[in-house]
């Protein structure tokens, strides 16, 4: 077998290109980066035919050669650059048939650079309710390349696409020799001079290399000066030439769709989709709708996962309390049931909320909805510093940070993109799910109004819509302290409405899951570990007065009295408290106290750090450390519930749950976020400003909170 060709997916945004690469690739892809860049780089094997397996680069979608934004640069660089490991034997050149005349400005461009292209249009049944007609033999005719209809979400076309791919590797196609325009008019003395300094392909090429000579990695010094002589000794002016390709090009397309498209309805039939933005973007009722959704969103998180979660809570505290009656009361069956176990339950019972959250982020997606709440957002994001494009990375946030900032490589405006980045992490992510969740169910009532609205899935709306309105606010204060001034569009293709592809929704949810089973739990299960050695070993100057002082008193007392059950919790609370754990959380407590917070708390803070999921499993370790073996059985709810200060006071007080889920709601806690932004940025002034002005937020704000509610 020879070794896998390389085939790059190019297109513009929602043109169909990422369901093409999967169904080419199903599920041998892979996700690294570009070298020399952090834009992400998706590839895939796919087998074209018998012994022939192509390498299929799904590069960053763009409306043409001409890049803004750090993705659009990866994918002109990729097409220009010959003397890359990426460089294309051929191109794939996704094209939306519904907006055939914006495509073929991109195509026609791909094809002046002479690599072997073959055009695939999807969304041939949009066109066609839209009253449009396509000559596809005469389309392929007139462009001088290969022209194919496919329709990847039903894997239609696919075939047909990997003979066409077959034959051109086999020169069947040939690169058309003559341009699309005639390019060597546009600056015949510069494309000349350029051919003669760098090894190109087309007189194209050269253009673009001549236009983009500063940008571009693959040229050394000596190649970058000597092009700039050029361009000063021939006065190039690039805005002129790109203005004057451009109109050439649109003519050359305006009389090739007179000759091969036919629109049987001038006026076009207005779409299902049409008719449905009518209402989802109204200036008045598009905003009511969007609210309406994201409340049933979060009604469905709390309702759907209720019965999952109590059973998953319900079956740990049993087999906690079945092995505890069953193994030996030994130190290594209490690292395996206060420590191993303790950690796992502490976040296996929020897999199916976990899974949920996705599961309905994924089907505002592909029905195409998540793009119009971008559009219905442009102009408040606008006020404050932001654009439509700033909407994206943040409603991903509300599943991670971490790819949500990545996201804001598309935002071309710097202090838009770096105003974003900022506050992205202030939407409610996913990993705060669990804290959500536990303290919603400690303080607040489970009443249902009207019957079906739950009380506690509104409180969970409202962390999430705290944590956006917050995000407006810090962006507002920051557009007046960062001093970038450049001006920025937002153009945004709206997709057609399409139903969900339930395959997708399910293998994202199960995808997600094993995610969070693999990244968060391990480190869960690894902090819990730790802890319990922490939590059930502490100084021998401490620990050893203790056993001698209890041991006496319980030598005393009868064993089976309420007497000996009261002197063995205060024994095992005593020793907690002097642990290791313990005199850090003491030591720290002070600083917590006016939130509300105890040292246990305290410990929490500081574990969740790492991730702030860990927070549930270290309150599961902490409350099980030191546990009567016979109250194993209980859920860390009840063991929550119970928890009393030394006066006897509630800790889980109305007051206290909300000061914690304020802070959770605006704390930095995750090492991963701070990384990625320091990757993002080239610099760790941000992520320390991030770290500083997120902690302080918290902070006063929790201790506002509970001290109104105390």
């Amino acid at each position: 077998m020879q070794a896998p060709i390389n085939i790059a997916l190019v297109g513009n945004p929602n043109s169909g290109k990422s369901s093409l690469f999967n169904a080419l690739t199903g599920l041998n892809q892979k996700v690294g980066n570009f070298p020399g860049v952090t834009v992400d780089k998706k590839t895939g094997q796919a087998e074209i035919v018998t012994g022939v397996t192509a390498n299929i680069i799904d590069l960053p979608g763009t409306y043409s050669l001409y890049p803004k934004s750090a993705d659009e640069y990866v994918t002109y660089d990729v097409l220009i650059n010959q003397q890359s490991s990426d460089t294309p034997k051929l191109v794939i050149i996704v094209a939306d048939a519904s907006n055939l005349k914006r495509n073929l400005l991109f195509c026609s461009q791909i094809i002046d650079l002479k690599i072997p292209v073959i055009i695939a249009l999807t969304m041939m049944d949009i066109a066609r309710k839209k009253g449009v007609e396509i000559d596809l033999d005469g389309l392929e005719r007139e462009l001088g390349v290969p022209v194919i209809s496919i329709n990847p979400r039903k894997n239609k076309g696919i075939v047909e696409i990997k003979k066409t791919i077959d034959l051109a590797l086999r020169s069947q196609y040939s690169v058309p020799p003559r341009d699309f325009i005639n390019n060597q008019a546009l600056a015949p003395q510069v494309i000349e001079s350029v051919k003669q300094t760098v090894t190109v392909k087309s007189d194209y090429a050269a253009m673009h290399i001549a236009v983009n000579a500063s940008e571009l990695t693959f040229l050394n010094e000596q190649q970058k000066s000597d092009i700039q002589n050029i361009l000063k000794k021939n006065n190039f002016n690039k805005t002129t030439v790109q203005a004057e390709e451009i109109m050439q090009r649109y003519a050359r397309i305006k009389h090739i769709m007179k000759a091969t498209v036919v629109e049987t309805d001038p006026l076009q039939k207005q779409l299902r989709s049409e008719k449905i933005d009518d209402l989802l973007l109204h200036r008045f009722w598009g905003y009511v709708i969007l609210l309406v959704v994201m409340f049933l969103l979060f009604q469905s998180i709390f309702w759907l996962a209720s019965y999952p979660m109590g059973w998953i809570e319900n079956g740990f505290g049993a087999l906690s309390g079945w092995l505890s009656g069953s193994l030996p009361d030994t130190k290594v069956t209490d690292f395996f049931i206060n420590g191993i176990l303790a950690g796992i339950s502490g976040f296996a019972v929020f897999v199916p909320q976990i899974m949920i959250l996705f599961g309905l982020i994924t089907i505002l997606e592909d029905t195409g909805y998540m793009a119009r709440i971008s559009f219905l957002t442009d102009r408040l994001m606008r006020q404050v510093g932001l654009n439509g494009k700033s909407v994206m990375p943040l409603i991903s946030g509300v599943a991670c940070a971490v790819p949500a900032i990545m996201a804001t490589r598309t935002i071309e405006n710097r202090k838009e993109r770096l105003i974003t980045i900022m506050v992205t992490p202030l939407m409610s992510c996913s990993a705060r799910l669990p804290i959500y969740t536990m303290m919603i169910a400690l303080v607040v009532p489970d009443i249902r109004l009207f019957g079906i609205l739950s009380l506690q899935g509104a409180a969970m709306m409202g962390l999430y819509l705290l944590g956006f309105f917050m995000a407006i606010f810090i962006a507002a204060v920051m557009k007046i302290f960062v001093k970038i001034k450049e001006k920025s569009y937002f153009i945004m293709e709206l997709p057609v409405y399409r139903s969900p592809r339930w395959a997708n929704v399910g293998t994202t949810m199960i995808e997600k899951a094993k995610i969070f089973i693999k990244d968060a739990g391990k480190v869960i299960v690894v902090i819990s570990v730790i802890l319990w050695f922490l939590a059930s070993y502490g100084p021998s100057s401490r620990m050893h007065p203790i056993h001698e002082k209890y041991e006496k008193i319980l030598a005393e007392t009868p064993a089976e009295s309420p007497e000996a059950a009261v002197v063995n919790k205060e024994f095992q609370s005593e020793k907690l408290a002097n642990s290791y754990a313990g005199i850090l959380g003491h030591s720290i407590e002070p600083v917590i106290r006016p939130l509300g917070f105890d040292w246990k708390i305290g410990i929490a803070l500081i574990t969740s750090f790492a991730a702030r999921e860990v927070f549930v499993g270290t309150m599961a370790t902490l409350y099980s450390v030191g546990e009567d073996p016979e109250n194993n059985n209980a859920t860390l709810r009840e063991k929550l519930t119970a928890a009393t200060w030394p006066d006897g006071r509630p800790v889980y007080t109305t007051a206290a749950g909300l000061s914690l889920m304020i802070f959770y709601a605006f704390a930095m806690q995750c090492m991963s976020t701070l990384a990625i932004v320091r990757r993002e940025t080239k610099s760790w002034k941000y992520p320390l400003i991030q770290l500083i002005y997120m902690t302080g937020l918290a902070y006063i704000c929790s201790f506002i909170v509970y001290q109104i509610f105390k």
